[in-house]
């Protein structure tokens, strides 16, 4: 009987805590109809919100792929005085607040800030600017890729990079030709996260690029901002955070499943 009873609460645990997390997304779609959400995505500024996010991820997830691929390998393949505060350091930002984030960035960037003045006499313009909010997403995001790309090139055999040198490959070819492709579904689902965190950015990006309608408004400022005058456009946008979110989770299992399969065999 007892062993019954603990099973019975497990289901029951689990139950509970599926229907919490996963009814506010459900009601997301069921509030309102596929038409009413579908229009709302015509209204002014929706689809501006959309583009300014998917070019700036994408412009995000560029610079994190090229610094920080081989700044992964880098961490993985190498043992240093002070590696472990460097990957501290690198991961620090996964638990920062989104205020304080965009306060750092400030201090850092703004016209204020320790490099700042240097940046304005460049000629460039970060605060309240679409580069901003380029910065922004590439802050909060890139510790997500580079924790995932380390783990990935951590698990690469070694007797593969070994190989490749002993057949005279250097070491910048040894990890174009045999260390990225053999960490290649690890680094996809790490930019695959790093993504989706991107997609997501709020508290930072209002901070240090403000909401500019076309220039710094992302969608989820524009959700924000349409809270209390047009719920059902901020529906609309919610439906397609929520649906780009789900694709990316899952295409981090099925790569995540791809990797593991791999090492097995």
């Amino acid at each position: 009987m007892g062993p019954r009873w603990f099973g019975a609460l497990l289901f029951a645990a689990l139950a509970l805590a599926l229907t919490f997390l996963t009814l506010p997304l459900v009601a997301i779609f069921v509030d309102t109809g596929p038409g009413e959400l579908l229009g709302s995505l015509g209204e002014p500024g929706v689809l501006d919100a959309l583009w300014l996010s998917l070019r700036t991820t994408l412009a995000a997830l560029a610079i994190i792929i090229v610094i920080g691929t081989p700044a992964a390998y880098l961490l993985a393949t190498r043992s240093f005085r002070g590696r472990a505060l460097v990957v501290t350091l690198v991961e620090l930002p996964l638990v920062l607040p989104p205020a304080v984030a965009g306060v750092a960035l400030l201090a850092a960037l703004g016209p204020r800030g320790i490099v700042g003045g240097a940046i304005e006499d460049s000629g460039a313009r970060l605060v309240l600017e679409t580069a901003g909010v380029i910065v922004v997403l590439t802050f909060v995001a890139a510790p997500f890729y580079l924790r995932g790309a380390q783990a990935a090139f951590g698990a690469v055999d070694r007797t593969w990079l070994e190989a490749s040198r002993t057949l005279g490959a250097g070491e910048a070819r040894t990890f174009l030709r045999v260390a990225i492709p053999a960490a290649g579904p690890g680094l996809l689902a790490g930019l695959a996260l790093a993504w989706g965190r991107a997609l997501g950015e709020f508290g930072a990006t209002l901070i240090f690029a403000g909401s500019f309608r076309g220039r710094t408004q992302t969608v989820p400022l524009a959700i924000y901002e349409r809270l209390g005058t047009d719920f059902t456009a901020a529906l609309a946008l919610s439906a397609v955070l929520v649906a780009i979110s789900a694709a990316l989770l899952l295409s981090v299992k099925l790569l995540s499943g791809r990797q593991a399969f791999g090492a097995a065999t």
